[in-house]
Formats: structure tokens, C-alpha cells, sequence
């Protein structure tokens, strides 16, 4: 059995005392007078507990005064909360209410402290705006100039990706696009970034994918360093686009790394295509060029629509089940009408 030194209270002690006694006109917790908060003018991120991270100013003003309470030894926060009070637009009065354990029991605790808003710029942003960049991905067509869909699409894809990995690497970003003659260059702080966007852009559009590096200099530790070019070259070819292969007319369904998959219009008939073959498509049809013809009636497997052109009347076959609407997709080949899986 062990006794407190104070009191003489029979039952568990910490540092000799009982709860009470340890506890008499003590603080559980210590706060600092002033805690400093970082905040990027680039970004607008703020720095808690050491990483750069994206919310209200109010509580990124609260988490800073969380993360800088010290409990007394031996005692476990449970749970805290805050009021944070605005001195100025640079200036918070944070009051921190504690809740938590010492010895198995309960322990409350009020506390305060200044949180004092700091501006400056994260690594990230300082690498922005000096224009840093160790890789380049070069977009291009195969056979002609790239077409604006295109070019906004593969864009699109890009910047969507970045957002989303940074989110969880900080060092991953765009530091600019820009539009070059015959197509577009992205210029990305990460060769590792680059070389996994060019595969994925590759892989996702059937594309050509080369890279090429370039010496720029020395590290500090004397290794070389180098720049990397990806070369993605697109294909003719888009998904969804009406393709002609052996002189008939297919619908492409799917593209990936190692092939895709043609839609035999007026059959539906299914085919597997190998990426080596893919080069003798020729594209018909653009998939944003695809006509719409208005539904007149449907009886089993055909439909009766009015010809996008020339408003005749036109009996088309369509797939078992299909899901027809006011209106169906459909395109012309050799001035015969075929309706658009």
C-alpha cells in the first residue's frame, strides 16, 4: 500500500502525492505567451506542427494554439476546445479549455495564449515563383496539329492529377503551361511527377510516349544533374471517335496500353484491337462530330428516325436492350446511316 508524503492518503500516488495534493495550485497544462502562425502569401496554406496545410484562418488560429499546449507529466488530454477573439487581423486571443486524465481521474483545465499571424512564403511557392521545374511534358499529334479539344482535354487531365497528388506531396505542382507551336508544353516540379503522367497519358489515349534528359549541372554532393523531356505524341484517334479499319465502320470503345476496342457498326459486333494495329485506324467521324437524329418509333430490334440532314425517314438496326430516348447518336459512311452504340 502505498501513502501520499502530504497528506497520508492511503492509494495510488504520482510523484509521491496523491491527485490532490499533485494537483494543489497546479497547472495540468502549460501554455506559451505567444504562439507564432505561419502563413503563405502563395498559397494561403498555414504551418501547423511543422507541415503546410489548407483551412480557415480562424482554425488554423485555433489548431496553433492546440498544438502548443504541454500537459504536466502524467496527464493525458482527453479533449480541448477554444475561443479565439481577434485582436487585430494579425492578433488572436486564443482561450483553450481542457479536459483530461491523471490517475484514472478526471482533470480540467483554462488556459490561454496569443497566436500572432506571420506572412511568408513555403518552399513550394518559393520553387513557383522562381520558375523551378526538373521535367517538361511535351503534348503532340502524330500526324497534324494538335486540336484545341484535345490540347484542353490532356491540360485538364494534368492539373486535375497534380491537385490531387499534392494534396498529399507538397513538392508535386505545375510551375507553368504553356502553348507552343504544334502543341502544348507542361513544365512540373517532379521528374518522377512527369514520367507517371506521361505513362498514364500514354497508356489512357493509345498515345507515344519518348523521353530525352538533359544535363543541367552538378548537386552539392557532385552528382549530375539532369532535366527531362516526355514526349507524349498523340494518335489520330480519340476514344469514341467512328474509325474505318479494312474498309468498315467501328465505333472505338476503349483505349488503353495495350490495345483497345471496336464496335462494328450495324452488327455491334465486339473486337479486340492490339495498340501495333491501332496505327491503320483511320478516323471517320470525330466523337464531337457525331450527329443526333430524332426517335420516330421503335419496334423490336430497328428504330424509324428522321435523317440529320435531310430530314428523310431512315430505319436503323440497334443493339439488343439498348437505351433509346428522344434522340440516338448516329453517323453516316459511304451515305449510309448507322445509329452510335
Amino acid at each position: 500500500m502505498t501513502f501520499c508524503v502530504r497528506c497520508g492518503a492511503e492509494g495510488e500516488t504520482f510523484e509521491g502525492l496523491c491527485t490532490g495534493c499533485f494537483l494543489n495550485g497546479k497547472a495540468i497544462i502549460s501554455m506559451p505567451h505567444h504562439v507564432d502562425l505561419e502563413r503563405c502569401t502563395g498559397c494561403e496554406e498555414f504551418r501547423i506542427g511543422g507541415r503546410w496545410v489548407r483551412k480557415s484562418l480562424i482554425q488554423a488560429v485555433k489548431d496553433a494554439a492546440f498544438d502548443s499546449i504541454v500537459p504536466e507529466n502524467g496527464v493525458r488530454i482527453i479533449s480541448a476546445g477554444a475561443l479565439a477573439e481577434e485582436r487585430d487581423e494579425r492578433n488572436f486571443v486564443v482561450k483553450v479549455d481542457v479536459e483530461g486524465k491523471l490517475m484514472g481521474t478526471d482533470v480540467t483545465a483554462l488556459s490561454e495564449t496569443i497566436v500572432r499571424v506571420k506572412n511568408t512564403v513555403c518552399h513550394k511557392c518559393s520553387r513557383q515563383l522562381g520558375n523551378y521545374y526538373e521535367a517538361t511534358i511535351q503534348i503532340r499529334s502524330g500526324t497534324k496539329e494538335l486540336s484545341d479539344a484535345i490540347r484542353d482535354e490532356t491540360v485538364r487531365y494534368v492539373r486535375d492529377r497534380v491537385e490531387n497528388l499534392s494534396a498529399e506531396n507538397r513538392q508535386f505542382f505545375i510551375t507553368r503551361v504553356e502553348e507552343v507551336q504544334g502543341g502544348v508544353d507542361m513544365l512540373l516540379s517532379s521528374i518522377s511527377l512527369a514520367k507517371m503522367l506521361a505513362k498514364e497519358l500514354s497508356d489512357s489515349y493509345g498515345a507515344e510516349a519518348k523521353e530525352s534528359s538533359k544535363l543541367i549541372g552538378k548537386a552539392p554532393d557532385g552528382s549530375d544533374l539532369y532535366r527531362m523531356t516526355y514526349l507524349v505524341r498523340m494518335p489520330e484517334y480519340h476514344l469514341n471517335d467512328i474509325v474505318m479499319l479494312e474498309g468498315k465502320a467501328y465505333k472505338l470503345s476503349a483505349v488503353g496500353k495495350t490495345g483497345g476496342k471496336l464496335i462494328r457498326l450495324g452488327n455491334f459486333g465486339m473486337m479486340p484491337i492490339r495498340k501495333a494495329e491501332m496505327a491503320s485506324l483511320k478516323v471517320h467521324t470525330r466523337h464531337d462530330e457525331i450527329k443526333k437524329a430524332v426517335v420516330i418509333t421503335r419496334s423490336g430490334k430497328e428504330i424509324q428516325v428522321l435523317h440529320p440532314v435531310n430530314y428523310s425517314t431512315v430505319d436503323l438496326r440497334i443493339p439488343v436492350n439498348a437505351s433509346i430516348g428522344e434522340t440516338v447518336d448516329v453517323a453516316e459512311v459511304d451515305d449510309v446511316l448507322f445509329f452510335v452504340p
